[in-house]
């Protein structure tokens, strides 16, 4: 993929220039499509910003990582796996900064801020990164958090990082990522997903699952 590295701070917010952070980069952009590399990157200014904003105190190589990694687990090779997407995508963010030989902590921040990011109501009251990743994705795909970022701040980082028919690209990258494993979408929001974009698609019904259940009662 072709794009442009971008410059050290943007929006204010200086991005890692570690080692860790730069091969973190480059592995997202050969392994991701360019929708997916934008987005990311976006998501780690967008949660930056917010962070910020909301006077927390966060690692910015972890919330880095965290941003690149969280939707790796949408790509092809992960079709066949079983597992949830941010699973997928938590664990080869887990793979990545072992090799790296970073401490336990450090992994287990970032693997829990990729595993939650589509789970809301849970990650604010977590560590700051993992709050961060998650604030990150909710401004860039869902629009919160929106207007609490300027909009020279927004263009900036959009003049690096464009959106070109995000909306409709980026609901067609979930639903090529999880249409494969529908039955990882019960209890979670991308069962939306598959509703709106996969004929036949039955989500799964949390109370049929209980009354179905083998307990006598």
């Amino acid at each position: 993929m072709t794009v442009t590295i971008a410059p050290s701070s943007v929006a204010g917010i200086r991005a890692p220039d570690t080692g860790i952070a730069r091969e973190a980069d480059q592995l997202v952009r050969d392994t991701t499509s360019e929708l997916i590399y934008h987005h990311s990157r976006r998501v780690f200014w967008f949660g930056a910003l917010q962070g910020r904003r909301r006077g927390l105190s966060f690692d910015p190589e972890l919330l880095y990582i965290g941003a690149l990694f969280h939707d790796l687990g949408l790509g092809e090779r992960f079709h066949g796996s079983g597992r949830r997407f941010e699973v997928d995508s938590a664990d080869e963010a887990r793979r990545f900064l072992q090799s790296h030989h970073v401490p336990e902590d450090s992994i287990r921040r970032v693997w829990t801020a990729i595993a939650l990011h589509t789970t809301p109501g849970i990650p604010q009251f977590m560590e700051p990164e993992v709050a961060l990743v998650t604030a990150g994705v909710e401004c860039d795909v869902l629009g919160i958090g929106y207007e609490e970022i300027s909009e020279a701040d927004r263009a900036e980082i959009v003049a690096l990082h464009p959106r070109p028919e995000f909306k409709r690209r980026i609901l067609a990258a979930f639903t090529d990522g999880i249409r494969p494993k529908p039955e990882t979408t019960f209890g979670n929001v991308k069962a939306d997903v598959l509703q709106h974009y996969v004929p036949g698609f039955e989500r799964g019904d949390f109370v049929r699952t209980i009354l179905d259940s083998p307990w006598p009662e």
